[in-house]
């Protein structure tokens, strides 16, 4: 191990990292509020608004990241009506394209999250609401969707990890993150381990703090039976 290439390019790998932070943050925040119009649509009993959702879910469910991210940044150009609108701006920006895509893939997996936890609320609790004269829209706000958020951190923890995971998928498409970093002091140096090891540790790291938050967060919020 040549511990000079490590501490000369700290400062590399601290850049990448935070860059994996801001992509992690920023994807599940939109990712979060995709699944939850997602989820309602889910279990809705109008068709035009459920089977759209469904094909949503199953198609980030079932393809690759790494596809999903292609398909974006190189496949958007090929279509005349994003090339020659204002939405090219967008579009030609990797940046742009990468929170894209893992938005759309995280947001697809929290939305099967979410309607598993929708579908299991007790049926005594929305029986309270209506005994309370509460409409469906209020117990839907009040009762449902409170529990269900509950009932949803557990499984949701691990997506998290698990998209912090997957940001890594963007330093193909020249997003300098924290895998991207260390993929460039390999190029230059030549030297795996003394590239990789300190990417690693730095994931093990966010890891560890994201487990840590969400034990924090089971512990103050439990969901009611």
């Amino acid at each position: 191990m040549d511990f000079q290439i490590i501490i000369e390019n700290i400062p590399l790998f601290l850049a990448g990292f935070q860059m994996t932070v801001i992509l992690l943050i920023v994807s599940l925040l939109f990712g979060a509020i995709l699944a939850l119009i997602m989820a309602l649509c889910m279990r809705s009993e109008r068709k035009w608004l459920s089977q759209p959702a469904r094909a949503y879910v199953f198609f980030f469910r079932g393809t690759p990241g790494l596809v999903q991210v292609f398909m974006i940044y190189y496949g958007a150009g090929q279509f005349a009506v994003i090339r020659e609108s204002v939405l090219w701006v967008a579009f030609q920006e990797p940046l742009f394209c990468a929170l894209l895509g893992l938005t759309l893939n995280t947001g697809a997996y929290t939305t099967a999250i979410l309607k598993g936890a929708l579908d299991n609320t007790p049926r005594g609790l929305i029986e309270g609401g209506l005994s309370l004269g509460l409409n469906p829209s209020q117990i839907l706000r009040f009762i449902i969707l409170p529990n269900a958020i509950r009932r949803a951190i557990p499984a949701y923890s691990n997506e998290v990890i698990a998209q912090l995971h997957t940001t890594a998928i963007v330093s193909t498409i020249t997003i300098v993150d924290l895998t991207g970093a260390a993929r460039r002091i390999n190029s230059v140096h030549y030297s795996p381990y003394e590239a990789f090891l300190p990417a690693a540790f730095f994931y093990l790291l966010c890891t560890f703090a994201i487990v840590g938050i969400f034990k924090i967060v089971e512990k103050r919020i439990q969901p009611i039976s």
